[in-house]
């Protein structure tokens, strides 16, 4: 990967297969699953155009690090994924933390649900991971590829498809063209303003609260979840026994909380979460974000597609997001590369329309449901009408005693269930040699 450093005022016009606007984790990634495939024998040629710089600490140990106050729960489709483009030893290599167990309650009755990824056989339900320490491994990982040129920090000045062609303007006066582009810069996409692609949705007027602590009894690589009134209130197991919490309250309450010293959080922190991990012996600087459902009416047109938040936005209170980010990114891998390879489909144009439907058909309904399910569950349990409250105490007692239904909600969250595409599937272990499954159009 080349890195270009945009401080010139002067313009040149550069050629690519493919430009992805974006260089965060998801679009990152989906350059790492594309940049091995071929087209007529030869790599595709890819920019990735990212208006932030880039990162340049890559350093193995994190141990003098603050921990990154954004995580993410990695499924085991996603792991499947990032170790199947080269990733995952680097995150491993870093800072990481696998959750093997799972406890959930309601603050406002006796509904529980206890998960453990024993009972079906799996070493974890999944890893929490720091979204810098990911990011950082996705970029070393690109930095191995002498056809993705790395663009960075640098803004799109303008766009312009037409049916041969994306051609694009840098704001420091560059020209790109390519024959596809792709949106994953976020919930607030710009490219995806630029195609005139509506959005559906609404803000939940909430935020999340995250932090970092350490508790006096370590968490056991065990994920604690407790359902408020306002909103879940999540412990979420780092390495060296501290946690990660994400507090989703209303947005005046999580105001509230911001507003405290650190020993006045602490002290709404233990008490809220019932001290299940004993007392909070230290907190570090906190920050929120709001919170809202989002999706876009189209994730495709003609030479243009959508990943990730740029296509839809969810709730965090199953940690879903950029686990639908990196199918995402797996599945356009896997559509561009089929149409690569399969001559007698008479589309070898990588940005046609039709190509990039079937990437829209195999996603959109799977990232609605999830979208729906997590609307359901939020609006569920934020309702404190007793007869509400009835129901998903007893729905959580229910299913924590129904084993059969309680592995098939584990396996289906952790993502080992449903159409996965071929890069998020498991890789076969030889020895200490990993042997990845035939993926078609990746080399």
């Amino acid at each position: 990967m080349s890195t270009s450093n945009n401080t010139s005022t002067g313009s040149s016009t550069e050629q690519y297969d493919v430009i992805v606007v974006g260089g965060g984790m998801v679009g990152a990634s989906f350059a790492c699953s594309l940049a091995k495939l071929s087209k007529n024998s030869k790599q595709l040629k890819i920019a990735v155009v990212e208006a932030a710089p880039t990162p340049t600490w890559s350093k193995q140990n994190y141990d003098l690090i603050d921990h990154d106050l954004r995580v993410s729960a990695i499924t085991r489709a996603s792991e499947c994924f990032l170790r199947n483009i080269g990733v995952w030893d680097r995150i491993q290599q870093r800072r990481i933390s696998p959750f093997r167990e799972m406890h959930v309650w309601d603050s406002t009755g006796n509904g529980v649900i206890h998960f453990d990824s024993a009972q079906i056989g799996e070493a974890n339900m999944g890893h929490i991971v720091e979204n810098s320490v990911i990011l950082l491994s996705i970029l070393d990982r690109l930095n191995e590829f002498d056809n993705v040129d790395y663009i960075s920090p640098v803004k799109v000045s303008t766009i312009n498809i037409d049916d041969e062609q994306v051609s694009m303007t840098l704001a420091d006066g560059q020209c790109l063209h390519a024959n596809l582009l792709v949106g994953a810069d976020g919930s607030h996409s710009w490219v995806r303003e630029q195609a005139n692609i509506k959005v559906k949705g609404w803000d939940y007027q909430q935020k999340a609260l995250v932090a970092t602590v350490k508790t006096s009894i370590n968490h056991n690589e065990t994920a604690w979840q407790r359902f408020l009134p306002d909103g879940p209130l999540a412990f979420l197991p780092l390495s060296d026994g501290f946690c990660s919490i994400v507090w989703s309250a209303t947005t005046q309450r999580a105001e509230q909380l911001l507003a405290l010293d650190d020993e006045q959080f602490i002290s709404e922190l233990e008490s809220t979460f019932d001290r299940r991990l004993g007392s909070i012996d230290f907190v570090s600087t906190r920050a929120a974000y709001p919170l809202k459902l989002q999706y876009a009416t189209s994730y495709v047109s003609s030479r243009l597609a959508l990943i990730g938040d740029a296509a839809h936005t969810v709730h965090p209170l199953a940690g879903q997001g950029v686990n639908l980010g990196f199918m995402d990114a797996a599945t356009l891998s896997e559509v561009l590369g089929k149409t690569i390879d399969n001559t007698k489909s008479g589309y070898s144009d990588i940005g046609a329309y039709a190509v990039l439907r079937k990437y829209e058909r195999w996603r959109k309904s799977d990232n609605l449901a999830t979208l729906a399910v997590m609307d359901v569950f939020k609006k569920l349990f934020g309702n404190n009408l007793p007869f509400v409250r009835w129901i998903r105490n007893a729905g959580l007692t229910m299913t924590h005693k129904t084993e059969p239904v309680k592995n098939i909600i584990m396996r289906h969250t952790m993502g080992l269930t449903g159409d996965l595409p071929t890069l998020a599937k498991p890789v076969y272990l030889s020895g200490s040699a990993i042997q990845e499954k035939h993926v078609s159009g990746v080399a």
